[in-house]
Parts: C-alpha cells; structure tokens; sequence
C-alpha cells in the first residue's frame, strides 16, 4: 500500500547537515513492524514521510494504494497538491501520537469519534467497540484530563484505528507508561491494528517491548559523512 524507493529527506547543509535515506520499503496489509533506533536517528523524519505532511527530496519514488488506486505521493508534492495529501492522510492513515494529543474540550467518545466526524461517516457502532475492546468503554463520558496515562493512550490508539485506515502509525507509543502498562498498551496496538487488516508501523526506544509483541524491527544505520554531515539509512526492509 506504500512504496518508497531511493527516498531521501535532508535538512542543512555542510557539518549541520542531516540526512534520512529509504533505499527499499514496501508496507503490506497486516504487517507489524517496528523502527528502532537512538534519540535523533532520523525516526520522526521517517514517520512524517510516511505520514504524508513531509516532502521528500527530488528524486525517488513515493507512491500509495489507497481506495482510489495508485497515487504518487512524490508527484503531489511536487506539484504542491496539499488539499490531496490531506484527503489521503485523512482517510488512508491513522496516527497515534506518543503522549495521545487528545483534545480536552471533548469527552472520550468525541476524541474516539473524531476521525470519523471529520470524514462525514455515520456512527456505525464502531466508537464504543473500539472502547470495549481497548478497555476504556466506562471512561467514554469522562474529559482526557480525569484519565490515567495509560487510558489516555488507549482512547489515542481508538482515535486513529476508528475511521478503519489502511496504516497505522505510532510515534514512541509506550514511551511515558510504567513497563506493565506499556507491555498493555502494545499488545493491544497490534491486535486491534491486526484485527482491522491494517499494517502498523511504529517507532520505539524499547527493543526488547518490540521483539515481544512479535514485531519485525527494522533499524537506522546512521554515519558520519566526508562532509561532516550525518546520514541516517533505514535497514531491514529489503
């Protein structure tokens, strides 16, 4: 459903200089995968390429299989379409941010709802499944600021699966729950994301979280240039 081939992104130049390289990725329904890598290895670039709200650089190729068919991400950047990015982003991808990015004014089943609501579909059911199934079904009326963090995550993770998209991305998921809760957390990412057919992908400081919940890892190499710059390629996805 996504396709990069010889995708690069770089930003500054000379010693400032920092590169992302993607010889090789193909993202499949149903696959679970997991980038690893330290503190600034390039994993919040790679997410937002494939979140589709960073161009990448001339060259390469960036396409996606989404319900209308075949669409080249690399051409509508390049010819400034960002009213279609945005439909796609809207309606292909769902996006859980590491700290929820709930939004307080609304309950848990206006945060839950919300992809939806924006895409004009009707409630189907789905808002209080996901909560039933994500174990937050008696916190539907409460505010985000009356939930646990743990809680908060789970309704984020309801959030982006509820309009059904075809990839699920996750930035740093688990990264502020206690070790019970992320281990929780995970295990219920991957099976409501498998449940759907959607592929997931994730970044993730914890290896070993990843292994556990069955995750196929890929990793970023990263080099210092002759330039003095440094280059960050994504491994394992040949």
């Amino acid at each position: 459903m996504l396709r990069l081939r010889d995708v690069r992104k770089s930003r500054g130049s000379g010693s400032q200089r920092f590169s992302l390289w993607v010889p090789r990725l193909d993202l499949l329904p149903g696959q679970r995968l997991a980038v690893v890598g330290a503190s600034g290895s390039g994993k919040s670039t790679l997410l937002d390429l494939l979140a589709l709200v960073l161009s990448p650089d001339p060259g390469g190729e960036l396409s996606l299989r989404g319900s209308d068919g075949e669409q080249d991400i690399a051409a509508l950047w390049r010819a400034g379409r960002q009213d279609r990015l945005a439909q796609l982003r809207s309606r292909e991808l769902g996006y859980v941010l590491q700290t929820g990015g709930l939004l307080g004014f609304l309950d848990v089943r206006g945060n839950i709802g919300l992809s939806r609501e924006l895409l004009g579909l009707a409630d189907d059911g789905s808002v209080r499944r996901l909560a039933e199934q994500l174990e937050i079904a008696d916190q539907l009326d409460k505010r985000p600021a009356a939930l646990s963090v743990g809680q908060r995550q789970r309704v984020g993770i309801a959030r982006a699966l509820a309009h059904s998209p075809k990839l699920v991305l996750a930035d740093e998921p688990t990264a502020s729950l206690d070790p019970l809760n992320a281990t929780r957390v995970m295990q219920l990412l991957v099976e409501q994301s498998q449940a759907r057919g959607a592929c997931l992908l994730l970044t993730t400081h914890d290896l070993q979280l990843a292994r556990s919940a069955g995750l196929t890892l890929l990793g970023l190499q990263v080099r210092r240039d002759a330039d003095g710059g440094v280059t960050a390629t994504l491994e394992g996805a040949g």
